[in-house]
Parts: structure tokens; sequence; C-alpha cells
């Protein structure tokens, strides 16, 4: 497949983005732009999948043939950029679903709020979604009222909610970015983590610390902090174990160290299986990579193999990847509408294996 066509993968143009979602919703905040971003929609290689509300960090999952996305709500909030991103101050999550990938993409009503969380205060960063038997699960990560993120879960008899939280965050939970993987044997795992404003390194203990660093412990000779990964257990509410480390190995079978921002972890965790291997893909944060590496099992070891995404437009990267009618894609975000980080866009574009079972690098901007 060509550019062009992948270019037109989601949407042929910005302009047909109505004929893409929903049109009993509200429009995009004052902020957006769409006729600007109409005039250049040739420097993306794919369209957003809707305009009305701002989404980014998808989490995609194909249930019964149909296709749904479950992405953070941006807000266009007050609070000025940092480097722990007070600046993204989502209050609740709204679930995206389709029927074939460049289909209408319709925009659910409002699944999860932080005013229905007990134990939350604010944040509801990148969630994630698992479903077991008849239950939906949504786990999301929020600021409790000491500021420390915590993981918790909502459940549901549907896949676009509502969902009805747990009054407690999962015991033995930290930071941020949750991402449920259900292996063949029934098996699930949630990867989570991250760095600076993700609060990795204010739980080295697995306690919270709020005195602890602002943005990492990481020297640049040392191993790099890592991802943690856990068992759930049998009802999916609760880790079976206590969170081990998700290793990165480099191309010497040592771990990644701290001063490697081209490949060690950021935050962004995803898992996926590929040819009876182990995919485990993350975002390297301040050099704006989504990378990939592999292993042999779900807790790793995971040997660094090579760069899925190059930077996208705005600070942040965060993506899922899926399997869907035979072909493997690639969701992400951008900031395309709205020109500004905290204000982004979900996308999708088709993902590429080479014979080796190496994936084939995607540039998501026509770069000058």
């Amino acid at each position: 497949m060509n550019r062009p066509q992948l270019h037109l993968l989601a949407c042929s143009a910005l302009v047909l983005l109505a004929a893409c979602s929903s049109k009993d919703q509200p429009t995009a905040g004052a902020n957006a732009d769409p006729q600007a971003a109409a005039k250049d929609a040739r420097r993306y290689l794919s369209q957003p999948l809707i305009s009305e509300i701002y989404t980014a960090d998808p989490s995609a999952h194909i249930w019964d043939g149909k296709i749904y996305v479950y992405p953070s709500h941006d807000i266009d909030g007050t609070t000025p950029e940092d480097d722990l991103g007070a600046h993204f101050e989502m209050r609740d999550y709204r679930v995206l679903s389709m029927d074939k990938i460049g289909g209408p993409v319709t925009l659910h009503p409002v699944a999860l709020d932080v005013s229905q969380v007990p134990w939350a205060e604010k944040q509801m960063w990148a969630p994630d979604a698992a479903r077991k038997n008849d239950t939906y699960f949504l786990y999301f990560p929020a600021k409790d009222k000491q500021g420390a993120f915590r993981i918790g879960v909502a459940t549901s008899k549907s896949p676009t909610g509502p969902f009805e939280p747990r009054p407690e965050p999962i015991k033995g939970s930290f930071s941020i970015d949750p991402a449920v993987f259900t292996d063949a044997d029934g098996r699930s795992y949630m990867y989570f983590g991250g760095i600076w404003g993700g609060q990795l390194q204010r739980n080295i203990t697995g306690t919270y610390d709020p005195n602890g660093s602002k943005t990492d412990l990481q020297a640049d000779d040392q191993p790099a902090l890592t991802a943690k990964v856990a068992l759930l257990t049998d009802d999916m509410l609760e880790f079976a174990e206590a969170p081990r480390d998700v290793v990165v190995l480099d191309e010497n079978g040592k771990p990644l160290l701290g001063g490697d921002h081209d490949r060690r972890f950021f935050e962004a965790s995803w898992m996926h299986k590929y040819n009876g291997k182990y995919y485990f893909s993350y975002s390297t944060g301040d050099t704006h990579y989504i990378v990939y590496a592999i292993g042999d099992s779900p807790y790793g070891p995971f040997k660094y193999t090579g760069r899925i995404l190059e930077p996208v437009e705005g600070w942040t990267t965060h993506h899922s990847i899926v399997e869907w009618d035979g072909r493997w894609w690639l969701f992400y975000a951008d900031s395309q509408l709205s020109g500004q980080t905290r204000l982004r866009n979900v996308k999708v574009t088709e993902l590429f294996y080479n014979a080796d079972g190496t994936i084939k690098t995607l540039d998501p901007l026509v770069r000058s």
C-alpha cells in the first residue's frame, strides 16, 4: 500500500470527518481550526477519527467483530504547561466505536466521570479496557486526594458503558497508563507505568513518596526505570502478584540505560502477540518515538528491536495495536486539529511486518 492510500485510510480528507462520526455531538473547541488543518491535510499519514471532541491515548479492542476505542478525553483547561503534565486535566471517558476501519465512527456518551470515583480527584489519564465472560472492565489512572496516581477499575455489561467504578483503586497499584493483555490461555496481565509526571520515580519501593524526584532518578550509566507488569486475578479486579519490572535489553543483552533516551521506557505500555512472540511497545517520551521490544514470555525479558512510529505533531505519543480483518492497525494521536499539545485527536493507520517479524517504521508526517 502506498502513502496516498495510507493517507486516505481513516477518511479521505479532514473535510469528510462529518461523514466519519456521529452528527448529534457538540463541535470541537474554539482552538480547533479544521479549515486550516484541511488545507494542510496532505502533511499527515492519516486523518482524525473524530473532530467533535479532543481525544488521545487510544486503546483499541475488537469485540464481536466491532472496533472499540477507549481514549482519554482532552479538555481546554487553564493550568500552564509543565514537564509533569499538569496541563492534561481530563475528567471523563467517552468510547468510540466503528464497524470497520474507515467507516463511520460513533462517539458514545460519557462512560465514566471523575466525580463518580470516590477515591479520585483529577487527571483521568490514558485508560484501557478488557472483557471477560459478559463483563467489560475499564482500567484508568487518576490522582487521589494526596496527589498520587493510582489505577482504578470500573465495570459494565456494555462495551460503551456507563461503567460503575470500584470504591477503591487496585491494591498495590501506582503510576499511569494501564494496558491489559489477555493471552491465549486466558490469563490477563496489566502493564503500566510512566516516569516524570507518571510518578514511577516516586514509587521506587511501591509506596508513593511525595518528596521524590519530580522527573526521574535515572543515572545515564545505570539501568533505566522500567514499566511494570502484574498478573490479574481471575475476576480481573486486583493484582494476583506484586508488580514485576518489564526489562528491555539492548543488543548485548544488557538492560537499557537511563541515558538512552531514544530507546528507554518513558510511558504508554502496550502488549500484543504476533506469530507466537510477545511485542512490548511504548513511548520514549522526551524523544517522542513509539518503539518496541520482542520476548518469549509476557513477563519478558524483551529485546529492543526498533521504532514503530516517528514523532507526531505535538509533544506526546501514545498508541495501541490490534488485528482486524486479517490486517494490523496502529491507533495513535497527534495535535493536528488544535495545534496544542494538550488538545489531541486520535487516528489509525495500517501497520506492516517484515518477513522476519520486525515492524516497518511509520512516519506520521510528510517532513520537508
